[in-house]
């Protein structure tokens, strides 16, 4: 089913990038036809450490809630969808093999941060209270502005549920996502390589104020984070488990990618896509 409709206008562009006219369909979950794109979707999102979490059976969960969630698709509700957000009740599958996988894998990462491993290991050891899984990831050459409607629709659906089942009736969300870490070489190497730009597009930028580096290094693919990181009591910043299968070298230049977990009391949650909205607004 389709949701909304938007179109190109709706997003900024880069004066230095040709428009592209395109129509963004934000549609309901398709269990007959969604499920080898979002199974790319979430390869995309756990890198290469996706073979840890069962994905086939994680898509089939996310295939069988279509009243919770959106896709974005470019060429009907028939077509392939180029983003996803969700969200899993990780208490209700706690016996879900990939859900199993992540939970003991999150304990895991969070041993190097006392306050966040507390915290998870308290929620995940009782009942009473319900943690949801919220997955959000896209292909490269989607726009940001196009998170906040799903993340408004997600808050929508998530009242609905509430009022009449409880089953996504949640006290935290966790919310993952993906970065990449740059080394002082690295930084190096693309300032030498920014500075090889021809002098009309030096012109064109000499107002554009440079990204200062992280003191830690750590840049995040997605710039939403900073939204949901103001919102979280708790992010993790942690490196991959599984070894690259061609290590970085003094002599290559390779994104070092990693992955970040953010903690989301659920009483913070409309104030994060709120906060979303407005910073990422369409225009």
């Amino acid at each position: 089913m389709a949701k909304r409709k938007t179109g190109q206008d709706d997003v900024d562009s880069d004066s230095d990038v040709s428009i592209i006219d395109v129509d963004f369909d934000f549609c309901s979950i398709n269990s007959s036809i969604d499920y080898q794109a979002i199974k790319r979707l979430l390869v995309q999102l756990f890198q290469r450490d996706a073979d840890l979490f069962h994905l086939h059976e994680l898509t089939e969960l996310i295939l069988s809630q279509p009243h919770i969630g959106t896709t974005v698709k470019t060429d009907g509700q028939e077509s392939d969808p180029y983003a996803l957000l969700t969200v899993v009740n990780m208490h209700a599958h706690q016996d879900n093999p990939s859900i199993k996988a992540l939970v003991a894998y999150f304990i895991q990462k969070s041993s190097s941060d006392a306050v966040l491993h507390a915290s998870l290991q308290n929620l995940f050891s009782q009942t009473e209270n319900h943690v949801g899984l919220i997955i959000c990831e896209r292909l490269i050459n989607m726009p940001v502005q196009i998170i906040p409607p799903m993340y408004q629709s997600l808050k929508e659906e998530l009242k609905g549920e509430v009022a009449a089942n409880h089953a996504f009736k949640f006290s935290h969300l966790i919310v993952l996502s993906r970065t990449y870490h740059l080394s002082m070489d690295d930084e190096t190497y693309l300032s030498n390589m920014n500075s090889k730009k021809s002098p009309t597009n030096k012109k064109k930028r000499t107002n554009t104020a440079p990204i200062s580096r992280p003191v830690d290094g750590i840049y995040s693919f997605h710039p939403e984070d900073e939204c949901v990181m103001r919102s979280a009591t708790n992010t993790l910043d942690y490196p991959f488990t599984t070894a690259p299968t061609e290590p970085r070298d003094s002599e290559s230049f390779g994104l070092d990618t990693r992955g970040r977990l953010m903690l989301v009391p659920i009483e913070h949650f409309e104030g994060l896509v709120q906060n979303m909205s407005e910073v990422y607004t369409v225009v």
